[in-house]
């Protein structure tokens, strides 16, 4: 057995094996939940969430070939491409944003790697999220080092690149870009010093030795991420994996606490799939230390849990958005 943890804010660990995750995750459901719980009120408040909220500013027509991605030119999803939004249309969809109770407004493009003129639009957004008074965050690709330091320069907080899988098990999701791809473009936005949003997908098939395989990735970053989501595949009609079975909710939750107690530090948030979930699972996920989720009828291209919906689920746990 694993020794329990201290309720009390011990140093974060970067040295986990995956071998210790796995048997983390191996748990008896109620152990790891209360080890979960301790880790999570050592490092956070546990009732208080924060809200963030999530707009595609270029969709579809990306050239990668992620298999659960209703964005690539390979697949008949029914998703048409679209140009990059006027900068006036991205701010009033921020000021929507806060006014609904979010703190961070992401944006994401379907890219594989922006140009150049891409990031100097980009920035203006950027600069004017903040002007509003929202954190900013984004999700585009692929970057050089020169773009980090452009989009760190217009007051970016935070640059989502997920891991999406375990090392072995990423050939079978992606063919377009490597692993070694996605740590390079997180170098270099940890090298302009804006913090890393970095998760990955649970459900595609992978087993459990998959799913700590991701988990221990993330956890021996050189640096834990500050926001780590956790997305459930979701299963879209023309993309490869449509037909994957369903993931147990059980499952789902033990990834969740196992991300907690490896990644003390982190926001980790519930992320995709959400909507799927009924109001049991998600205060499971919840109770596992996550503290983040996605607010917003719309997640990219993908359905997400109505508004009204979040605020009365949050009300019955009796918890409520970081301000």
């Amino acid at each position: 057995m694993l020794d329990a943890p201290v309720a009390t804010k011990a140093p974060p660990r970067f040295d986990w094996t995956r071998a210790e995750v796995a048997a983390l995750m191996a748990l008896p459901f109620p152990e790891l939940i209360w080890r979960a719980q301790g880790v999570h009120r050592a490092w956070h408040d546990p009732t208080k969430v924060q809200v963030a909220t999530l707009l595609s500013i270029k969709t579809g027509g990306c050239p990668e070939d992620c298999a659960y991605c209703p964005q690539s030119i390979s697949y008949e999803t029914g998703v048409e491409a679209s140009r990059l939004m006027d900068l006036d249309e991205v701010l009033a969809a921020a000021r929507a944003a806060k006014e609904g109770g979010a703190s961070r407004f992401c944006m994401g493009a379907a890219w594989r790697s922006p140009k150049d003129r891409d990031i100097e639009r980009v920035a203006a957004m950027i600069a004017g999220v903040r002007d509003l008074g929202l954190e900013s965050c984004v999700t585009l690709g692929m970057l050089t080092d020169r773009q980090a330091h452009t989009l760190r320069d217009a007051g970016l907080d935070y640059y989502n690149h997920n891991l999406d899988t375990a090392p072995e098990l990423y050939g079978n999701i992606i063919s377009t870009r490597t692993y070694q791809d996605r740590l390079e473009t997180l170098g270099h936005v940890r090298d302009a010093g804006i913090a890393v949003c970095c998760g990955g997908i649970v459900g595609m098939g992978e087993d459990a030795d998959g799913r700590a395989g991701l988990i221990a990735s993330l956890a021996t970053l050189p640096t834990h991420p500050e926001s780590v989501p956790i997305n459930a595949l979701v299963r879209v009609v023309g993309t490869p994996l449509a037909d994957a079975a369903a993931l147990d909710p059980i499952d789902f939750v033990r990834v969740i606490a196992a991300a907690r107690i490896t990644m003390p530090a982190s926001y980790v948030r519930l992320s995709a799939g959400r909507e799927a979930m009924d109001d049991a699972t998600q205060a499971l996920c919840f109770i596992a230390g996550a503290n983040s989720i996605f607010a917003g009828e719309r997640l990219l291209t993908t359905s997400n849990v109505a508004p009204p919906r979040d605020a009365a689920l949050l009300a019955r746990l009796g918890m409520v958005p970081i301000q």
